[in-house]
């Protein structure tokens, strides 16, 4: 019984203040016989599974629950968000081949990967586009919402990348005059933190001990991912093919969510139309008015346009 093998996998051992959130199947073994993707209607004697289990702090997970719930929301699943964002950006061919998702975030930097379809690892760095922006902002002196908007309009993530040395205008700090810096000097303060970011993941890769099996490459997305230059300066330091993962798989999206910082939103409608029977919500939440059924009917029209 292939559930019952993975309901096994469930009951490991963990500590109290922690879930599972995921267990993804890598491969099964029928007696002697492994490397088996999919066991249905094999005959044997003894099925063994192969499993990447995801766990999540228990007061994080129901932090998250509660704040979705009082915003008038009702939480169907929690979702790992890198696994997410794969989902949006990845193609199963991609997943095949064994490729990593590297979602670039603001404060955390989460890592999942691929290898012959299955996740065999998943990873979170505390680190992220925000520490990119305090670095800016103590080197070029100015508040941290300037850093910000000088590291979108002007950063590049290479000094190599650079085709003219512009002077960038500082805004007046506290009265003070304003200043100039160039674009050689916000450059050498991006590409420091960006490298020490990128060597960071390559460490994690290694430690897997799968390293070796990526030969896809890697995946880029999330808001970090949007920093000029990210591509390039990537490949050289993880010395992998890399790309820029922009969503796919949903129609109508206009320019603005068609990006990376949108990845993982996309991949949870994604998840949640793949995993949920959307028929059967409907029909529990219809009332006695014609109207509000009319409305639903209309919402189940608008999702099939997407999918």
């Amino acid at each position: 019984d292939v559930n019952r093998a993975i309901d096994s996998a469930r009951a490991i051992s963990i500590p109290m203040d922690r879930e599972v959130i995921h267990i993804f199947t890598q491969e099964f073994k029928v007696d002697d016989q492994d490397g088996i993707k999919e066991p249905l209607g094999m005959s044997g004697n003894r099925l063994e599974v192969e499993a990447h289990i995801v766990t999540g702090a228990v007061t994080s997970a129901e932090n998250i629950v509660k704040s979705i719930n009082r915003a008038g929301y009702q939480v169907n699943d929690i979702v790992l968000q890198p696994f997410a964002s794969s989902m949006a950006v990845m193609s199963e061919e991609e997943k095949e081949l064994g490729e990593v998702l590297v979602d670039f975030g603001g404060g955390t930097t989460d890592i999942v990967m691929y290898i012959n379809g299955s996740i065999w690892h998943t990873g979170v760095l505390s680190i992220g586009g925000n520490h990119v922006t305090n670095d800016i902002s103590v080197g070029l002196r100015v508040p941290t919402a300037t850093a910000e908007k000088i590291k979108k309009e002007h950063a590049i993530a290479s000094r190599n990348l650079i085709e003219n040395d512009i002077m960038i205008d500082l805004p007046s700090v506290a009265g003070r005059e304003g200043r100039q810096a160039s674009l050689s000097d916000l450059t050498e303060i991006v590409e420091a933190r960006e490298i020490e970011i990128f060597e960071l993941i390559g460490r994690e890769l290694e430690a897997t001990g799968f390293a070796d099996l990526i030969s896809g490459g890697v995946v880029f997305t999330g808001g970090g991912s949007l920093l000029k230059g990210t591509e390039y300066l990537a490949e050289k330091v993880l010395n992998l093919p890399v790309r820029i993962g922009y969503p796919v798989g949903v129609q109508g999206l206009n320019e603005q969510v068609s990006s990376p910082i949108y990845s993982t939103a996309v991949g949870l409608i994604l998840y949640g139309y793949k995993n949920t029977d959307v028929k059967k919500i409907f029909k529990n939440t219809k009332t006695a008015g014609s109207s509000f059924s009319d409305i639903l009917n209309r919402m189940m029209s608008w999702l099939k346009e997407f999918f």
